[in-house]
């Protein structure tokens, strides 16, 4: 006896192993986010016991380097002996707890505050290395596409009524005119401005905290351009004289 036709009228397959596929499948998924909420609790209380351990050992990293120090000072410990194997020894669980795979579980006290300014309370350290090797690629690419970004912005912003010229000052008797290098700077660029850097300080600062060798004054130049590009774009511009210089802290802003 022949299966009876789907109420569309169609060959389809029959009703009841439909059925029992769509059970076989939620019973899978219902499985798999079991297994998945186990895993997820059992590295969270992983996480938890790794970070007491660390949490005890920095603080006895400082009570012994306390400790040292008095011994020191009173003589009770040769100086040469401390500074040659102890503090060696110190040094290195420091770094290995600061700098190591173990850092990200003390991240939370080294996060700036313009981080948590725009993030909130997070933790931006990466507990793998490969995450942070690609964090780091990501900044990069990023890094890369604006600076055309910066390039097409710095060319296509163009205002009529604001052209001027640009002029580097070497010496009090020289003067390098060179001539309209950038030639049609305009407020519309300056949103583009402020959040590339926006972005790249943001980038950067979670770049120092997965351990990034990056000096803080560059990324101090970053909150500079953003605070000057605010500026700018409530900056009236009543003459040659106010156009020409603020052409010169655009400029200052861009490189």
């Amino acid at each position: 006896m022949e299966a009876p036709a789907g109420a569309n009228g169609g060959e389809g397959p029959p009703e009841r192993a439909v059925v029992e596929e769509s059970a076989r499948l939620a019973d899978r998924a219902r499985e798999l986010h079991d297994a998945a909420a186990a895993l997820a609790s059992r590295t969270s209380a992983d996480e938890d016991s790794l970070r007491a351990r660390a949490l005890a050992l920095e603080s006895d990293l400082r009570r012994l380097r306390s400790s040292l120090s008095t011994a020191i000072k009173n003589r009770e410990v040769n100086r040469t002996v401390a500074e040659k194997v102890v503090e060696e020894e110190l040094d290195r669980a420091s770094y290995a707890l600061s700098e190591g795979d173990a850092a990200f579980l003390l991240a939370g006290k080294t996060q700036g505050k313009f981080l948590r300014m725009f993030l909130g309370p997070v933790n931006v350290r990466a507990a793998r290395k490969d995450v942070q090797l690609k964090v780091k690629e990501e900044y990069n690419n990023y890094k890369g596409l604006n600076l055309v970004d910066a390039l097409f912005v710095l060319l296509s912003g163009q205002d009529s009524h604001i052209v001027c010229s640009f002029s580097f000052y070497f010496t009090s008797s020289e003067v390098l005119d060179l001539g309209w290098v950038l030639p049609y700077i305009a407020s519309p660029t300056l949103p583009s401005i402020a959040t590339i850097h926006a972005n790249l300080a943001l980038r950067e600062n979670v770049l120092r905290a997965n351990g990034s060798d990056i000096r803080p004054w560059w990324i101090y130049h970053h909150y500079c351009a953003m605070l000057m590009a605010l500026i700018s774009l409530t900056w009236e511009i009543k003459g040659e004289p106010d156009c020409n210089f603020k052409q010169v802290v655009i400029s200052f802003m861009i490189m």
